[in-house]
């Protein structure tokens, strides 16, 4: 660990976040790298600052406090370092483990793809975690937004977002191409078009794996209802519903006490039902139109009821699956409409790295926006909580944005912390607020009644109602 980072000092009142045995080991006075954000990062930041400290010194009357420490990426350090991602930068999060982000510029035209997926991929934060839920009160676009508590956990490092694609006619395009076309495809009848630019998906059991482990332990800790794996798998069969077949496997073999699959229930509530239920009927019930399959396709299916039911029946029978957490899965775009007509059906969703992206934005919308929404990063011993929106710089240095997607980000870096009661004066502080009608512009312009307030004054509203 160095003495200072960009040139910045160490702060000498703060201790380092330590990690053994799986477990953050947290000081009572920790170390917290910060990068304030581009662009409506800089207002954000210092409303969000005086609302962290505020609650961490109501939950804990002086004994604990965080140290804050400024790093630099986007902007601020490409105009000071002649970089968009100092090394430094890199480290002091890889040192601290914890750090607090605004929104920051991509790069246009050169350089680093994307500062945030650069960090994500240089920390191994595998885990992108998006709770969206609804604060009375918020302006929303559909009927019943309370219906709205989804946790996401987008898997971060992999698929499209790895980044690895060739430009359309370019002698690296030309040459996968002929890889492709000449060797992989040759015997086939597909062909890729010539002029195609091409990049590629890669999704492992690996990181598909640690991911819904993820996703399964925090839905049995918080008593959530069940985990459904979102993909396309009925298309891209062996990476999105091999991402599939990888979750459900995961469950099987570290969770099995504590969960049943959606099919498996079918398969013991069908013999709840009737115990006299044979193998073959059960599997008829199980498998519409199994009459009409071939012989090896039936023996296949009456295979699975009996494993099924001689593996788990003696301990989820008799009802007992009711009390499990359900795992399931379903299509990606059949989720999208299923979360405007149904979102009370799902509590906890997983998901492969692009079909996340579009899901948390979607879900977000329906409780207030990116403006509301919180995100994090996580890896094993580490964790990156950033605002989910852009950067808005035709607002910067005018205090008038909503500063809530950092807040919120804050409230869940010190869950992640341990620091239960500091997030939850953070969370409670901006319903009452809201619910109070003081809010920013974003929000006033479509809550009748509501009192416009800035950015710091917003901050100062949510203080006063800790």
């Amino acid at each position: 660990m160095k003495q200072s980072y960009n040139g910045q000092a160490v702060p000498a009142n703060g201790k380092a976040i330590g990690y053994s045995g799986g477990e953050l080991q947290v000081p009572d006075n920790p170390i917290i790298p910060f990068i304030e954000g581009d662009g409506t990062g800089r207002d954000i930041w210092k409303a969000s600052r005086r609302v962290f400290d505020a609650a961490v010194t109501k939950a804990y009357g002086g004994k604990r406090s965080v140290a804050w420490f400024e790093v630099f990426a986007g902007e601020k350090a490409f105009n000071t370092f002649k970089e968009w991602l100092p090394t430094d930068t890199v480290d002091a999060i890889r040192d601290f483990r914890i750090a607090l982000k605004g929104p920051l510029t991509t790069p246009v035209g050169g350089g680093i793809r994307s500062l945030n997926v650069a960090l994500r991929q240089l920390l191994d934060l595998y885990s992108c975690e998006r709770p969206v839920k609804y604060f009375p009160g918020v302006p929303s676009p559909v009927r019943q937004p309370e219906k709205m508590d989804v946790f996401i956990f987008r898997e971060n490092t992999e698929d499209v977002y790895i980044g690895i694609e060739w430009k359309s006619g370019t002698p690296e395009a030309k040459k996968v191409l002929e890889f492709l076309n000449n060797e992989m495809l040759k015997d086939g009848k597909k062909q890729i078009r010539w002029d195609s630019g091409v990049g590629i998906k890669p999704i492992s059991p690996t990181g598909t794996k640690r991911l819904v482990r993820r996703a399964i332990k925090y839905a049995l800790l918080n008593g959530r209802k069940s985990v459904t794996l979102v993909h396309k798998g009925n298309i891209q069969k062996f990476t999105e519903g091999a991402f599939r077949d990888w979750g459900y496997e995961l469950a099987k073999e570290e969770f099995r006490a504590e969960t049943i699959t959606e099919r498996e229930s079918w398969i013991v509530d069908n013999l709840d039902k009737n115990p006299q239920l044979t193998i073959e009927q059960n599997a008829a019930m199980v498998e519409p139109g199994l009459e009409q399959a071939t012989e090896d396709f039936k023996k296949t299916i009456y295979a699975e009821v009996k494993k099924t039911l001689d593996a788990i029946y003696a301990t989820h029978g008799k009802g007992q699956w009711k009390k499990k957490l359900m795992i399931n899965d379903r299509i990606a775009d059949s989720v999208f409409q299923q979360v405007l007509t149904r979102p009370d059906e799902y509590s906890v969703l997983a998901t492969s790295n692009l079909n996340g992206d579009y899901l948390s934005d979607a879900c977000a919308a329906q409780v207030g926006g990116l403006g509301m929404a919180p995100g994090s990063n996580i890896g094993d011993g580490y964790g990156v909580f950033e605002a989910t929106h852009g950067t808005a710089p035709k607002y910067a240095d005018k205090d008038v944005i909503n500063p809530s997607s950092v807040m919120l980000s804050g409230a869940m870096m010190f869950e992640f912390l341990g620091w239960k009661e500091a997030a939850k004066l953070i969370e409670d502080g901006i319903a009452k607020t809201i619910q109070q009608k003081k809010v920013t512009y974003d929000l006033e312009r479509l809550m009748p009644g509501a009192t416009k307030l800035g950015t710091a004054a917003f901050a100062s509203a949510i203080i006063e109602n800790m």
